[in-house]
C-alpha cells in the first residue's frame, strides 16, 4: 500500500472535500484543516487489505474516505467476530488501546476497495491536544463507537436470527446492500444460507 501526500495526489480537490464531511472533521475552519493537512497521507487499498494487524502497538488514526472498513478481533483458535463496518465520512481507530498503552485487541480489514486519509497517533493526539474542542468530538464519536459494539454484542446474544436481520437494516439500511453476504453473515453469527433463507422469505 502505498501513501501519498494530499498536496501531491492527483485528486486532492476530491480529497479535501472529503475530509471536511468527515464526522469528526467537518467542523474545521480552513485555517485549522490546512494545520493539519501536512500530517495526512492518502492510501488507496484493495478487498481484503489489513490496515491495522491486532496485536500490534504502532497506531494510525484512519478518516475513511471511500469504500468499507471491518473491525475484526481474532480469537487464539483462528475464529474471527466481526464488530463493526466504517464507511465514507467515518472514521477508524484504536485510540482507546493507544490511550491504554495494551496492543490493539482487533484488525481493521477491508471489506472492499478503500481509501482513508491516516496519520500516526501520536500526532493526531498531539494535534487534538492543540485543539481541545475537536478532542472532546473525536472522543464523543468513540465512545459512541464502544457503545455500538456493545449493542451489537447483545443483540448476538439476545435476538434470534430474524431479528438480528431485521435490527441491522434498521440501524445501517446504508450497508445492507453494500456489504457482500458472506460478511454480513458473519456479522450476524448466521450461515450463509441462513441469511439467504431469510432474504429469500422477505426479511431483508
Amino acid at each position: 500500500m502505498i501513501a501519498t501526500p494530499i498536496e501531491k495526489h492527483d485528486e486532492r480537490n476530491i480529497i479535501r472535500v472529503q475530509l471536511k464531511q468527515n464526522i469528526v472533521l467537518k467542523e474545521m475552519t480552513d485555517a485549522e484543516r490546512n494545520e493539519l493537512e501536512p500530517h495526512l497521507v492518502i492510501v488507496d487499498t484493495n478487498k481484503g487489505d489489513v490496515l491495522l494487524h491486532q496485536g500490534v502497538h504502532d497506531m494510525e488514526q484512519y478518516f475513511v474516505l471511500d469504500g468499507l472498513l471491518e473491525r475484526v478481533v481474532t480469537n487464539a483458535d483462528g475464529k474471527e467476530m466481526i464488530l463493526r463496518f466504517a464507511a465514507e465520512r467515518d472514521i477508524e481507530t484504536s485510540y482507546a488501546a493507544w490511550r491504554l498503552n495494551t496492543p490493539t485487541p482487533y484488525s481493521i480489514v477491508c471489506v472492499t476497495k478503500v481509501r482513508v486519509a491516516k496519520l500516526p497517533m501520536p500526532t493526531w493526539v498531539s494535534f487534538m491536544d492543540q485543539h481541545p474542542k475537536f478532542k472532546a468530538t473525536f472522543e464523543h464519536e468513540v465512545m459512541r463507537l464502544m457503545s455500538e459494539i456493545l449493542a451489537h454484542t447483545i443483540t448476538l446474544h439476545l435476538l434470534d436470527a430474524p431479528g438480528r436481520v431485521h435490527r441491522f437494516e434498521r440501524k445501517h439500511p446504508e450497508l445492507a446492500e453494500r456489504l457482500p453476504k458472506k460478511v454480513l453473515a458473519a456479522y450476524l453469527n448466521l450461515s450463509a444460507e441462513t441469511l439467504s433463507r431469510l432474504k429469500q422469505r422477505g426479511k431483508i
